[in-house]
């Protein structure tokens, strides 16, 4: 049977560490061009390409001489600066050798949680596969921290498949998919060939981080499938030790595991929504209000709330629990955290009389909300 990844016309593509270092030992220069001649002939058979790429930091380490990855935050910046001048050159001299431009592209999250920033970098980046420019993406770890950072490469490329409107992403990795349980200690594990990305027990399947290297897990991977499957692209788990594997997959056989995209896509702004990691704050919903949202479509009102936690002002994103704190949806508050708390358990009507004025009858309107 034919992936429907033979019909897939904008890819992301992110390799992993393991993928494209010389074991945490610098770039290793031969992998890089033969991925830079992959992604060349996929350009041939028109395909436009988004390369999510790892290896600054270990690059750096390389570069000033650093056996071990460093701890501290400082010097895994440091680490980063010097490494993102090292993968930038070597991408962009392989990807030279085939007649293709490559641009570098660097992510936090605020980039991403900001709706304008959000907006300008989709621009950029459609503007520059118009171009047939190839970007480079990694995130900005020069400046990440933990408040900023997107974490690990599996999460931020399925931020950017979803960023451009992707038709599939295609996570490649020392594995060769995903298995029913990790192969290195079941000798039953089977391959999994084909599922729903959104099918709760693949996480069950799912292990831990693979290598000191890089930091993604298989874990991370069926998070970022889940992910991009709410902006309708299909996930591919695959290794790339096989060889020409991206040209195969475009041509439509059958490699690793395949994730299939089955639920509705997210409208573009409640998929921006959805996207958010970081979350200015919690609130506690009664089952009416759950049922309301899950079932009525209707906007949250602050009578149907009961515990809020966090310090958020008005407009930034909050997360809707249930009574078993189980997130229900997400969304831009119109009332900051110390307004939320006072007026609880009110009717709209009586807001006024808690605050003094009223800006909006929501707690979160339902053009502003997303459920998940």
């Amino acid at each position: 049977m034919t992936s429907p990844l033979k019909t897939a016309r904008r890819l992301v593509v992110k390799v992993g560490s393991s993928l494209v270092t010389n074991q945490g030992q610098g770039l290793d220069r031969a992998a890089l061009a033969r991925w830079a001649a992959q992604i060349a002939q996929l350009r041939k058979l028109n395909r436009e390409a988004v390369l999510v790429s790892s290896g600054a930091i270990a690059e750096g380490m390389q570069r000033l001489g650093w056996r071990k990855r460093p701890h501290a935050v400082n010097e895994l910046q440091a680490a980063a600066a010097v490494g993102q001048m090292g993968l930038a050159q070597a991408y962009e001299s392989c990807f030279r050798e085939h007649g293709l431009l490559t641009s570098q592209i660097l992510l936090t999250h605020d980039d991403l949680s900001d709706r304008k920033r959000y907006l300008n970098a989709r621009s950029a980046l459609r503007t520059l596969l118009s171009l047939g420019v190839i970007p480079v993406i990694n995130e900005n770890d020069t400046v990440a921290t933990d408040e900023i950072r997107v974490g690990d490469n599996d999460t931020l490329a399925s931020l950017v498949t979803n960023l451009v409107e992707a038709d599939a992403l295609i996570i490649l990795t020392d594995q060769t998919g995903l298995f029913s349980a990790d192969p290195r200690r079941n000798t039953d594990a089977t391959l999994i060939a084909e599922a729903d990305a959104g099918d709760p027990a693949l996480e069950k399947m799912a292990g831990g981080a693979g290598s000191a290297i890089g930091l993604g897990g298989m874990l991370t991977k069926i998070t970022a499938a889940q992910r991009a499957a709410r902006g309708g692209a299909h996930t591919l788990i695959a290794s790339g030790h096989e060889p020409d594997v991206l040209v195969r997959i475009a041509q439509g056989e059958r490699i690793g595991t395949l994730l299939l995209a089955k639920s509705a896509t997210l409208a573009a702004r409640k998929q921006w929504l959805a996207d958010h990691l970081q979350l200015r704050g919690q609130l506690t919903l009664d089952a009416g209000a759950v049922k309301a949202l899950q079932s009525g479509g209707k906007s949250l009102l602050p009578i149907g709330v009961y515990a809020v936690s966090g310090d958020f002002g008005r407009g930034e994103v909050v997360s809707c629990h249930d009574a078993s704190n189980r997130e229900i949806a997400r969304g831009l508050i119109n009332y900051s955290a110390a307004e939320t708390r006072r007026i609880l358990r009110t009717p709209s009507g009586e807001i006024e009389a808690k605050l003094g004025y009223v800006g909006e009858a929501e707690l979160i309107h339902r053009d502003d909300l997303v459920l998940l």
